[in-house]
Protein backbone atom coordinates (compact mmCIF):
# COMPACT_ATOMS: atom_id res chain seq x y z
CA UNK A 1 0.00 0.00 0.00
CA UNK A 2 3.13 2.62 0.65
CA UNK A 3 3.15 2.89 -2.76
CA UNK A 4 2.93 5.54 -5.40
CA UNK A 5 0.69 5.13 -8.38
CA UNK A 6 1.74 7.78 -9.87
CA UNK A 7 5.65 8.21 -10.04
CA UNK A 8 6.60 4.85 -8.15
CA UNK A 9 8.03 5.74 -4.99
CA UNK A 10 7.94 3.20 -2.05
CA UNK A 11 9.45 2.13 0.94
CA UNK A 12 13.09 2.42 1.63
CA UNK A 13 15.39 0.75 3.91
CA UNK A 14 18.34 1.87 5.99
CA UNK A 15 19.57 1.54 9.56
CA UNK A 16 18.78 3.51 12.31
CA UNK A 17 21.76 4.42 14.71
CA UNK A 18 21.08 5.47 18.33
CA UNK A 19 22.91 7.83 20.38
CA UNK A 20 24.87 5.03 21.88
CA UNK A 21 25.31 3.75 18.33
CA UNK A 22 23.50 0.70 18.74
CA UNK A 23 22.22 -0.31 14.82
CA UNK A 24 18.33 -1.78 14.11
CA UNK A 25 16.88 -2.12 10.77
CA UNK A 26 14.11 1.16 10.02
CA UNK A 27 12.00 1.64 7.48
CA UNK A 28 10.35 5.04 6.15
CA UNK A 29 7.44 5.24 4.50
CA UNK A 30 6.52 7.52 1.57
CA UNK A 31 3.36 9.94 2.83
CA UNK A 32 0.51 8.41 0.37
CA UNK A 33 -2.71 9.56 0.29
CA UNK A 34 -5.85 7.83 -1.50
CA UNK A 35 -7.41 10.39 -3.72
CA UNK A 36 -9.83 10.71 -6.48
CA UNK A 37 -8.03 11.19 -9.80
CA UNK A 38 -8.71 11.17 -13.06
CA UNK A 39 -7.64 8.48 -14.88
CA UNK A 40 -8.32 7.56 -18.58
CA UNK A 41 -11.08 9.95 -18.89
CA UNK A 42 -12.99 8.86 -15.78
CA UNK A 43 -12.74 9.37 -12.10
CA UNK A 44 -10.98 6.79 -10.05
CA UNK A 45 -9.00 6.47 -6.53
CA UNK A 46 -5.73 6.14 -6.22
CA UNK A 47 -2.95 5.88 -4.18
CA UNK A 48 -0.51 8.82 -4.96
CA UNK A 49 2.44 10.95 -2.44
CA UNK A 50 1.90 14.48 -1.66
CA UNK A 51 5.02 15.56 -4.08
CA UNK A 52 2.57 14.12 -6.38
CA UNK A 53 -0.56 16.12 -5.64
CA UNK A 54 1.49 19.07 -4.83
CA UNK A 55 3.93 19.31 -8.18
CA UNK A 56 0.26 19.01 -10.32
CA UNK A 57 0.92 15.00 -11.96
CA UNK A 58 -2.54 14.29 -10.75
CA UNK A 59 -5.74 15.51 -11.76
CA UNK A 60 -8.13 15.55 -9.28
CA UNK A 61 -11.77 14.88 -9.58
CA UNK A 62 -14.03 17.04 -8.10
Amino acid sequence: MAKCEICGKGVSFGIKVSHSHRRSNKVWKPNVRRVRAIVDGTPKKVYACTRCIRSGKVDRAV
